[in-house]
This record gives structure tokens, sequence and C-alpha cells, in this order.
């Protein structure tokens, strides 16, 4: 089987097997969903779900948030991990959502890229998501880790280098669900830790599982 029909296979697995491709991060506005996938670096999305509706209670508008107190904030989500630059990167992204992008969050990488704390996975995921731009890979750990098993990638573990690969063989209008599912997949079947090849939906497609490449999970 070629690659184009493996990832076709892939894509249609993991649609059967997660049909809502939706971001674990609870959210209802635009810059909602921002600040809380800046509060998900190397924490967990649960984490994450528990600590937002106080944050968002406390600040309801962009505006609060722009005028809010650092220290404050750095309490609200002290319990997600680097709290100082995360509450600061907050504080200073919504204040430029007002002064630069007219109160919303931007719709290009190049704008998004400007923003405190936003980097590429972020960017994509807010591209993805909010304004469904085809072409957004989001290559978090779960991303990077299945898809050098599946022989998407060479194995890179560079987030960027895992980007480019991906984008060079997923449909742009697929890629953002294919993102999601895999992070799904990552956390109920293809663990880091003891990956459940034997009860995987994907082992048919699986260079991995197959033998015939793809990162062992020592190398993942």
């Amino acid at each position: 089987m070629d690659l184009q029909s493996r990832v076709a296979h892939i894509i249609e697995a993991l649609k059967l097997a997660y049909p809502e491709a939706l971001c674990a991060l609870h959210s209802q506005k635009d810059y909602e969903l921002m600040i809380a996938v800046r509060l998900s670096a190397q924490c967990t999305d649960e984490r994450v779900n528990l600590v937002t509706p106080a944050l968002f209670a406390e600040f309801p508008t962009l505006e609060s948030f722009a005028c809010a107190d650092v220290a404050r904030v750095e309490e609200l989500v002290h319990s997600c991990g680097f709290y100082k630059h995360k509450a600061r990167d907050i504080v200073l992204a919504c204040q430029m959502l007002l002064s630069d992008y007219g109160g919303r969050v931007p719709d290009t990488m190049e704008a998004l890229l400007k923003l405190p704390g936003v980097g590429r996975k972020t960017a994509n995921l807010l591209l993805g998501d909010l304004y469904a731009v085809p072409g957004s890979v989001v290559c978090d750990t779960h991303c990077i880790r299945i898809a050098g098993k599946l022989g998407l990638t060479d194995g890179t573990k560079d987030p960027a280098k895992a980007e480019q690969q991906l984008r060079a063989v997923l449909p742009p209008v697929e890629s953002s669900d294919f993102c999601h599912r895999i992070v799904l997949h990552g956390r109920a079947v293809c663990t880091a830790r003891k990956p459940a090849c034997e009860r995987c939906t994907l082992a048919p497609y699986c260079a991995y599982w197959s033998g015939e490449g793809g990162t062992s999970a020592k190398q993942a």
C-alpha cells in the first residue's frame, strides 16, 4: 500500500473511532481558546479545564483580561505550571488583541505569531478551530509521537519538521481534525508508556506495528 493510500485509510479509521474531532479544551470565545491553549503548555487539558472556569468568571471579557493584575492571574493559573510566564503572556496577548487586532483573535499565522506566548502549535490550533483554515497541523507530543510510529514522518521530534512532513502527506481539509483525533487516540490507545497495538484500529496501516519502519516505543 502506497503512502497516500495508507494516509486515506488512517484518516477514515480515525473518523470511525473518534467521530467528534473536537479540541479537548473548553472555551466559548475566541480569546478564551487562545488563553486555554497557552495554559495547556506542559500541562494536561484536564487541569486546564479545571482552572479556566474560575479564571473566565473573574475576567469575563477581553477588556477585563487586558486590565488584569498579573499577580491575580498568576494565583488563578498557578496549578497549570510556569504560571508567571503564562499569566504575563495572557495579559499582554489580550492587550495586543485590543490594541492591534480590533478585539478578535487574528486569522493569519503571521499575525498570531506576534502575540505573546503564541507559537506555531497554538497558532495552527486557533486557525483550524476558529477559522477552519486548511492545512492547520497541530504538532503536539501525541501527534509527533504517533505520526512517527505510523511512518507519516521520519520520526523527528522537532515540531517544525514534523509539521512540514505532515503537511506534505495530509489532505489540507483533513489536517486539523486529524490532529485532534490523533490526540484522542494517543490518550486512549497509543499511549507513550504502553501502546495497545493489539487493539489499535490503526494497526493495519502502522509502520511500527508491521515492522516496515516507524519509530519504536523506545524512540518515540
